[in-house]
């Protein structure tokens, strides 16, 4: 399993450190200078007042009960389930957009990690109060833990990809859901309930979208459920949609391994193939669907494409629908990967996802 270069750095939940409203920074007279020179702008962009650490909650608070929002749900839209999470606030993005941070112990798998949220500014807008959004579940590469480079900060530029599309029309406003995806640092888990050791599939697919579905308003079927990941997490990006198809339909999947190859597995290549992409591809081909759809992205500095080729070839047909997206250039990296998904990625996944509807009688 190749590891990325980061590039930057129901269920029950708990939030983050403690919040600091104030950080004085007090080098001879550099404070009453700043505050005398800028203002209060001036004190915000040295970091005298920072809000990271502090308490942040996603979606305007409801006035009505949970039961009267979910009763008064339009057809195909789920709303928050609860109990909510705790959030603490890690980045916030220029567009005033905030990535947020739980720690989640998952009731299905028993796994206790960290994840990460974003979600778009149209989220907030009145016209989309009783609107479902589609949501992309991305897992990092490497080992995945106790950190996702997706969520950890801005810099690797996933969540203004996804903003940018959205204002230019050519991608959906995706909230961006980012959990850890593996158990710890010493092993990689092919994104699997290994037999033995910690579910991290259950994880991922059970979880992690009970989790989703708590917090958000999400779509009732699978139309507004994707996954997006990097190396070993592309990997496990495309096996989940191929696995349970009745549960996601669409994948971004760059830099991937194709099969399963955890040294944890033990040999057991009967408990391997419930997780090889290629016996659920078959096994989904033989059934005829229901239809998935697949995008493998691949740089031209990295190694690797002969074999989603040779994938795509074997097994893009019937119901396993596959592209490539090609990134001149671009390395086994978060930020290569970022530029594909702007080049053509997210459009292409947003053609085959629901988007949200916005109610004609709110301006």
């Amino acid at each position: 399993m190749q590891y990325d270069q980061q590039g930057d750095g129901g269920p029950t939940t708990k939030g983050g450190r403690r919040p600091k409203r104030l950080r004085l920074l007090l080098i001879g007279g550099g404070l009453a200078f700043v505050l005398t020179a800028g203002g209060g702008a001036a004190a915000y962009k040295y970091g005298l007042f920072s809000d990271i650490g502090e308490p942040v909650s996603f979606g305007k608070v409801q006035k009505t009960s949970t039961a009267a929002a979910v009763s008064e749900a339009p057809s195909g839209v789920r709303m928050p389930t609860g109990p909510k999470a705790q959030f603490t606030r890690t980045s916030r993005l220029p567009d005033g957009t905030q990535i947020g941070k739980t720690t989640l112990t998952g009731a299905k798998s028993g796994f206790t990690g960290d994840v990460w949220v974003w979600v778009p500014k149209e989220y907030d807008e009145p016209k989309y109060a009783k609107s479902a959004f589609p949501v992309l579940i991305s897992l990092p590469g490497g080992r995945g833990y106790p950190t996702n480079y997706w969520g950890t900060g801005p810099g690797l530029g996933l969540q203004k990809a996804v903003a940018d599309g959205a204002k230019s029309g050519k991608s959906l406003p995706f909230i961006l859901i980012m959990p850890v995806h593996n158990a710890d640092t010493k092993h990689h888990f092919d994104a699997s309930d290994i037999p033995g050791q910690p579910k991290m599939g259950t994880w991922m697919v059970e979880d992690i979208p009970d989790f989703t579905k708590a917090n958000f308003r999400t779509f009732t079927s699978r139309d507004g459920w994707a996954f997006m990941g990097s190396s070993a997490g592309g990997f496990g990006a495309f096996k989940h949609v191929l696995k349970y198809p009745d549960r996601f339909k669409a994948a971004i999947a760059s830099g991937v391994d194709i099969v399963p190859d955890s040294p944890l597995w033990n040999g057991n290549t009967q408990a391997m193939d419930r997780d090889n992409p290629e016996k659920l591809a078959e096994k989904l081909i033989n059934a005829g669907g229901p239809d998935v759809y697949i995008n493998f992205q691949i740089g031209t500095a990295e190694t690797g494409r002969e074999k989603a080729e040779k994938f795509m070839q074997d097994y893009g047909k019937g119901p396993v629908h596959t592209t490539l997206q090609v990134i001149q250039d671009g390395e086994h990296n978060g930020k290569s990967y970022v530029r594909g998904m702007r080049e053509g990625a997210l459009e292409w996944i947003s053609k085959v996802m629901s988007a949200p509807t916005p109610d004609p009688t709110v301006r």
